[in-house]
Parts: structure tokens; sequence; C-alpha cells
């Protein structure tokens, strides 16, 4: 799907263009956003800035802001996708078809654990109610070329295997899971899926991404330190040293 393995991961308020331009000399893809596209995920993003001084996206236009990103990218050795959060169907889809126009992926954000915007119904929330993530991705697959859905472990009650092949089934491409400090979880979504998975949590050097290539994950993603060249030097190293070796 893209090469080397080694992905950048979205960072509310901080992955933009600029920032996936900076680590695209060891990454082979790059997650920008978290975007809010609707009138509720924007006002839980400034709740979210007015009661923690949190960062956000909160361009006056979320899809033009998009467009403008992924139109920075193009031609750049390095893959798109665009991190959204969504309730409202139609926005997701707009916002879709701008990611087809680009042939950049869109990330379904069920991965959030914010309280402001678990409580309108986007981020972690949807994986307590995995008939309405399905259908997000359902939608998106519609329209964009690559789907991929960010999921997290670790969430009472919520199998996250039989999630993730519902997802594939339901047309996600990508399954892009933080593994939280259930790392193990990562080859039960790989038995289960057919989907291209992506492991992300602590991916700092050898030992923490060969782990998860272990598992079977197809690739790694890098988050906080995505920003740090020594991190990603070690990182994309170990990963073309594991395929090599395969």
């Amino acid at each position: 799907m893209f090469e080397p393995r080694v992905a950048l991961a979205s960072l509310s308020g901080e992955a933009d263009a600029e920032w996936a331009i900076a680590g695209s000399h060891w990454a082979g893809m790059a997650f920008l956003g978290g975007i809010a596209l609707d009138e509720p995920t924007r006002g839980a993003a400034r709740e979210m800035i007015a009661d923690r001084d949190r960062t956000e996206f909160l361009p006056e236009d979320p899809v033009a802001f998009i467009d403008g990103q992924l139109s920075a990218l193009e031609g750049l050795p390095i893959a798109a996708a665009v991190n959204v959060r969504a309730v409202d169907l139609a926005a997701l889809r707009r916002a879709a078809r701008v990611c087809a126009d680009h042939e950049a992926a869109i990330e379904i954000n069920a991965h959030c654990r914010q309280d402001e915007m678990c409580a309108v119904g986007a981020g972690e929330s949807l994986l307590e109610e995995p008939d309405r993530l399905q259908e997000q991705v359902a939608v998106a697959a519609e329209v964009a070329p690559t789907v991929s859905a960010k999921v997290r472990t670790e969430i009472p009650g919520v199998d996250l295997p039989a999630v993730a092949a519902d997802l594939s089934a339901a047309g996600a491409d990508v399954i892009h899971v933080d593994a939280m400090d259930s790392e193990p979880v990562v080859a039960e979504i790989v038995e289960q899926t057919d989907a291209f998975v992506i492991a992300n949590n602590g991916v700092r050097d050898r030992e923490t991404a060969w782990e998860y290539l272990e598992y079977g994950a197809d690739a790694v993603s890098v988050g906080r330190p995505s920003d740090d060249p020594q991190v990603l030097t070690r990182v994309e190293r170990a990963v073309d040293e594991w395929f090599a070796g395969e």
C-alpha cells in the first residue's frame, strides 16, 4: 500500500501538510488531522480548546481546508490520508469526495477519547455503537479510493477484532489500531480481517516496531515523536530490515 511501511499518525491541531512534508523522508504515508467536519464535532473541538487549551484544527471551511492541505502534498513521495471526526454523514461524504479528487485516503476517527467528542457521538464512542461506525465506513467507501478506520483497544465491552472484521466487510481497506497496552490484540485483528493493519502506540525503535510486525501488522505508525528525525530514522531502518528479512 505504501513504502516504506512507516506512517505518520494524526495529531490534533499539529498534523498538517507542512508536518507531513517534514516527515516524508522517512515515512510512506501521512495521516493529516484530525479534522472536525460538522457542527457537533466542531462544537466539541471548540470546547476542548476553551476548557483544556488543546490544539485543534478549526478552519472556517473544513472541506476547503482539506482540499488545500492535500494540494500542498501533490507530487511528493508520500501517500496522503485525512483523519476526520464526524456525526453528519453528508459532511463525511463531502470530505470523502475531496480525498477522492486527490487520490488520498480518508480515515474515520473512532479513536479520540476526549469526553467532549465522545459526548456528541464521535471518536471512540463509535466503537460502542459499531453499526454507526460501519455506516460511516460504508458512506466513505462509496466515494473515497481508500478508507481507514482508526480504532483503539481497551474499551470495556468492545470486541475489537470482531469490530475490525465488520469494518472490513463494510469497506474499510485499512485498520489503524492504537494498541494501548494490549499489543497482542494486533495479532487477533490480523487473523480476523483481510484489511491492511497499521499498528500504533509507542513505536520508537527496532524493538517496538518489530513487536507489532511479529504480531502480523502490515505497517507501523509513529505518533507524538513524528517530528523527531532520530526516532523516524530508527523506525524506518527497523521496518526496512524486517521486510528485507522476510
